[in-house]
């Protein structure tokens, strides 16, 4: 996708110490109402970050969309690949495995990227003392017990180094070497690699962070659509059947009956 130009008064950011080739992967399943918003997002995070030494390629995953997703993704610039299995991980992963950069940003495609975060970014690969990171959330239009739930995540998400699925960033040679998201697995997948790659830095002195300065506005739409009592029994689900919830998507509506 072709960066904008910069706005108007600004100058370009000091140069990277090293050469970068960012990969972007967007998994998408009929995400036709938001993945323009979404890919707008990263063209005008790019533009405010232009960095010499920077290059970058925009990958969106098709995830057997039934609307117009993939040609949207298309006309707006982004090279879309085609995943038939209906399934986040493997989305994901199918992206990773087209991928020719040298480190790669998973992005949810009813996400928001904003130039602070990904500036934010960038510092972290430029540092060369990560081996990727995640990122804080901010929803909008929370209810009360909807936020309690949000908040009492990001704790557990800072203080465990868990990235949200929302947004991961990695070294592309340390996720090939991990596995990439494990394909088991039909939710959460997001911390079972969080924890292979922390293990895979830890042994060359490399750290797994979540930035908190600029957290990543992600839709809350999930709220909207289903009821607190089906939320409620959805995450009963996974905690007290964790291993079976997990791998059987039959049972993991919130995530897999397809409201959008």
């Amino acid at each position: 996708m072709m960066a904008r130009a910069l706005p108007k008064g600004s100058k370009p950011s000091q140069p990277l110490r090293f050469t970068m080739h960012l990969s972007i992967i967007i998994p998408a399943f009929n995400e036709e109402r938001l993945i323009l918003r979404c890919l707008d997002s990263i063209s005008t995070s790019l533009a405010h970050n232009h960095k010499p030494g920077l290059t970058t390629e925009l990958i969106v995953v098709d995830n057997n969309s039934t609307d117009q997703t993939a040609e949207l993704a298309s006309l707006a610039g982004a090279r879309v690949v085609f995943e038939p299995v209906n399934q986040i991980g493997r989305a994901r992963n199918a992206g990773a495995a087209t991928a020719t950069g040298d480190w790669l940003l998973f992005l949810d495609a009813d996400s928001l990227l904003s130039p602070g975060l990904l500036a934010d970014i960038l510092a972290m690969i430029d540092a060369g003392e990560y081996i990727g990171c995640g990122s804080t959330l901010a929803m909008d239009g929370l209810p009360w017990w909807a936020n309690g739930i949000f908040h009492l995540w990001r704790g557990m998400s800072i203080l465990f180094g868990w990235a949200a699925g929302a947004l991961i960033v990695c070294r592309h040679d340390a996720f090939r070497e991990v596995g990439g998201f494990p394909q088991d697995l039909y939710a959460l997948e997001e911390i079972q690699l969080s924890k292979r790659l922390k293990a895979w830095g830890r042994r060359r002195s490399l750290r797994f962070i979540i930035l908190s300065k600029h957290p990543l506005e992600t839709s809350s739409r999930k709220v909207t659509l289903y009821s607190p009592w089906e939320i409620a029994v959805q995450i009963l689900r996974v905690f007290l059947q964790r291993r079976r919830t997990l791998r059987d998507k039959r049972l993991l509506s919130v995530w897999y009956d397809g409201r959008r």
